[in-house]
């Protein structure tokens, strides 16, 4: 038996994994509103950017984050019940804590700093952090990997912005 076919989902959840999915979802919604605290879409610096003509509307991005936040978390407990002894499941969770830490840092670095190049550099960072989480959540539990694919197709596009912005400013 492969080290795959091992760490394949051990079935149906019960009412502890569903209570584990909400608390992670919760604790990576938390996590993830942290960068909120430097995002000012109402600030003088932001209002005076020429935006895209694709920019979302401005509630678009908590609806988006907040569902997003919530996939992942329940991703990274569906890894974590396969548990945290095994090798692969401690690498799948320390690549997303640390995307996790990287996409926090955009905020800072876009609003905060007002740098769009800087802010750049982390997204694509931030990208590949997660292509790297998705295999390795694949590893360990494909329904995981699954949840995150949304999420790389946000930051995908939020990379587009990101750049779009840099670019007409």
């Amino acid at each position: 038996m492969s080290l795959s076919q091992r760490l394949q989902p051990t079935g149906r959840l019960d009412r502890r994994d569903l209570i584990g999915a909400l608390a992670a979802a919760l604790l990576v919604n938390l996590i993830g509103a942290s960068g909120v605290v430097f995002t000012d879409p109402n600030s003088q610096w932001f209002q005076s950017l020429t935006l895209p003509w694709f920019y979302p509307p401005p509630w678009a991005f908590g609806v988006v984050w907040t569902l997003l936040f919530t996939l992942i978390g329940v991703a990274a407990y569906l890894v974590y019940r396969q548990g945290i002894g095994r090798r692969p499941v401690r690498i799948a969770l320390g690549l997303f804590g640390l995307q996790l830490l990287v996409n926090v840092a955009w905020s800072p670095a876009f609003f905060a700093l007002q740098d769009p190049p800087l802010a750049l550099g982390v997204i694509a960072l931030l990208w590949l952090l997660i292509v790297a989480t998705v295999r390795a959540f694949d590893r360990v539990d494909r329904r995981a990997a699954l949840l995150l694919v949304p999420y790389l197709a946000w930051v995908s596009f939020a990379a587009v912005l990101n750049y779009t912005i840099w670019q007409l400013n």
